[in-house]
């Protein structure tokens, strides 16, 4: 992870994750975090938010390991695979 802040806070801050290991293992980790919320009755999105935006584990089952799962990626990794997912999808339907 890079962040290239100058203390300027006109300029736009760089941000990146790097590495396609990081992003796939978030991809595997979000899918198998939403599959066991969904089986446990939850609504993922809702828990999914509510994790991402706190950082607090109780927000995510610990059935199947989701819990221990979702914390061995850092948070920021994980709205990169998000945001970089649903922005590559909206790209694809423009074409």
């Amino acid at each position: 992870m890079e962040d290239n802040r100058q203390g300027n806070h006109e300029e736009t801050v760089l941000f990146r994750v790097d590495g396609e290991e990081v992003d796939n293992k978030a991809r595997t980790i979000l899918v198998t975090v939403y599959q066991a919320l969904k089986e446990k009755g939850y609504n993922p999105l809702n828990q999914l938010v509510g994790y991402l935006l706190s950082g607090d584990p109780a927000y995510i089952t610990s059935h199947q390991n989701a819990r221990s799962l979702i914390r061995e990626v850092e948070r920021d990794e994980l709205l990169d695979e998000i945001v970089g997912t649903y922005l590559h999808l909206a790209e694809k339907e423009k074409l």
